[in-house]
């Protein structure tokens, strides 16, 4: 760290102590103090070498007495010195290792290059055996070597050809072992590190520079499948979400529209009675303007046109059990809410009541079920519903617009969410979505635990800054103070924590939030969870929890802004918890 220059009064203070060491040893080191110079009985110029030359010659003829002390007592200490003090520890800092210690280092290094070697042999293996076809008959030989036993048959289903992404990643972490390796290797000689060398050997001894155009902008997809929305202005889909939180209301509308578009129907958006406030976190302008027509309304909209009088006259329902995702307590909730039902709740597929899962549908399913001439029908709860899955959830969505994404956060959050990232983190952070609180319980009962030890996810974490080279992450996190605290700990670069921000209470001496709090939707729990997915969906590289909708939603607003990086990626993605409890 640089220090500030001293001041003058400090540098003259110093200058003087300086100087009076030096005069001291001049008064010693004379035999007699010089007479005062007399220009009338001073020598002439003409006798200065005369007279210097017999100083000299007293000088030697006669030492004075402190001399000679002097050169009878300095052997005398050094004699000592050298008996009571250990001269090797005295000068171990000074005097270069001998060839013992520097054998035992490079013993030390060469161990731990040798262990780092076999693991980039497992993984390389790894990556090898996962490349292989089911059907191509090969095991994993190579020139008749067997680098690992052939998979029995019931393990080949699920060998299949990796993603190029996954190879890029494997590569890298090859590339980072391989400088370790060097570093390692390096130390030995106490040469430094690897990026030490390459500065030292100049350009021509060129190393490349990892994390440079590794994190690149994805390319938007331009070729979707899609159909138009062109509603009937007098025909209407009920939505209704029930299922989680925010996240999957936000799939479940997602699922509505493309029902809606398919039905030539408008969608009516859930009470704030029953459901939530979506005019405080969603654009539903936005939505309209894509579309160049009106095909979205609040439910305040609908109540009013129809004066208060809200009916639904026909549930066609999904989900079959139970009939619509309704229970009596949610049926309730919605003739509080001034909904009047006119008729039963009944599912259209009362088999799939039976199922574990639910069963894939296609459109020619939809059509000749929930077809119909009434006013306003309701399908319910559609989070569930397995219907053209690819085509729904494909970037950019099923229908036919000209907006970059349709469901997006509303004005006054993007800007807060702006305004947040130019106060403390500027253009070049990692956004980390660190799902924990329920997540054990969730993970552990899954084929392949999302769980991971805080040093493992530490691990990974700073592997995807690395990559990207931002100096700063982001946090959006439920995990308790203990678990944030220990990653900010674990995730270090060159010795050094890498910040990890959280956003801070609200301030008034801080205006980044002003916005949101001068419109009364600040502290807000959904429009808080809403910033917290904008701000993360404005990030260079985004690292996010598989299994939740939180870390979905924010795949689909980078995708359709254009902000997705080839180093987007889930926590510790192709990787397995290195440790896993048992189930209760």
């Amino acid at each position: 760290m640089a220090r500030d220059p001293p001041s003058p009064s400090h540098l003259s203070t110093s200058s003087d102590d300086e100087e009076d060491p030096h005069q001291t040893l001049i008064v010693q080191n004379e035999t007699k103090p010089p007479p005062p110079f007399n220009p009338s009985t001073g020598p002439s110029v003409f006798e200065i070498g005369r007279t210097t030359a017999a100083r000299i010659s007293r000088s030697v003829a006669f030492p004075s007495k402190r001399c000679l002390l002097l050169a009878v007592c300095l052997p005398l200490v050094l004699i000592l010195l050298f008996f009571s003090l250990d001269i090797r520890r005295a000068f171990s800092s000074v005097i270069p290792a001998g060839p013992i210690a520097r054998s035992d280092r490079m013993r030390e290094a060469e161990l731990r290059a040798l262990f780092l070697l076999r693991n980039q042999q497992l993984a390389l293996t790894r990556l090898w055996n996962s490349t292989l076809l089911p059907d191509a008959g090969l095991g994993s030989k190579i020139n008749g070597s067997d680098l690992s036993p052939t998979p029995p048959p019931t393990q080949r289903a699920n060998l299949s050809d990796v993603s190029l992404a996954e190879i890029k990643s494997a590569l890298l972490d090859q590339m980072r072992i391989n400088r370790e390796i060097h570093d390692v290797l390096l130390s030995a000689h106490g040469i430094g590190n690897f990026s030490e060398l390459a500065n030292n050997l100049g350009p021509e001894f060129d190393f490349p520079n990892y994390g440079t155009e590794i994190c690149k902008k994805t390319e938007k997809q331009t070729d979707r499948r899609t159909i138009e929305w062109k509603p009937k202005k007098d025909r209407f889909l009920f939505a209704i979400c029930l299922s989680g939180q925010m996240s999957n209301h936000l799939i479940c509308l997602e699922k509505h529209m493309f029902f809606a578009a398919l039905l030539d129907r408008i969608l009516i958006l859930p009470s704030p009675k029953v459901d939530y406030e979506y005019s405080h976190v969603l654009d539903i302008e936005h939505i309209n303007k894509c579309f160049g027509r009106k095909v979205v309304m609040t439910f305040e909209e609908y109540e009013q046109e129809r004066k208060g009088k809200i009916h639904i006259n026909k549930f066609v329902c999904y989900i079959a059990s139970p009939p619509c995702f309704l229970d009596e307590e949610h049926v309730k909730r919605l003739k509080n809410a001034g909904v009047s039902i006119g008729s039963k709740i009944e599912a259209v597929w009362p088999e799939d009541a039976k199922l574990k899962e639910p069963k894939k549908r296609f459109v020619d399913d939809i059509m000749p079920k929930f077809s119909s001439n009434e006013e306003v029908i309701a399908v319910g709860d559609l989070f569930y519903a397995d219907v053209e899955e690819e085509w729904v959830m494909q970037p950019g969505g099923p229908l036919k617009h000209s907006c970059q994404t349709v469901i997006q956060p509303s004005r006054l959050i993007v800007l807060t969410a702006q305004r947040f990232i130019q106060t403390f983190l500027g253009g070049n952070f990692v956004a980390l979505h660190f799902r924990r609180h329920g997540f054990l319980k969730f993970c552990n009962v899954k084929k392949e635990s999302c769980f991971f030890p805080i040093p493992q996810a530490a691990d990974c974490v700073k592997r995807v800054v690395e990559e990207a080279g931002s100096p700063i992450i982001y946090l959006s996190t439920d995990a308790a103070d203990s678990e944030t605290s220990l990653l900010q700990k674990l995730v270090k670069l060159n010795g050094e924590e890498v910040p990890l921000i959280r956003r801070p209470e609200h301030h008034s001496a801080e205006k980044w939030d002003a916005l949101m709090y001068r419109n009364h939707i600040g502290g807000d729990a959904q429009v808080e969870a809403m910033l917290d997915k904008t701000i993360c969906a404005l990030a260079k590289v985004f690292v996010g929890s598989a299994g939740s909708t939180f870390t979905e939603d924010i795949l689909r607003l980078r995708r359709g802004w254009g902000s997705a990086s080839t180093c987007d990626q889930y926590i510790c993605q192709g990787h397995l918890p290195d440790f896993i409890a048992e189930t209760d």
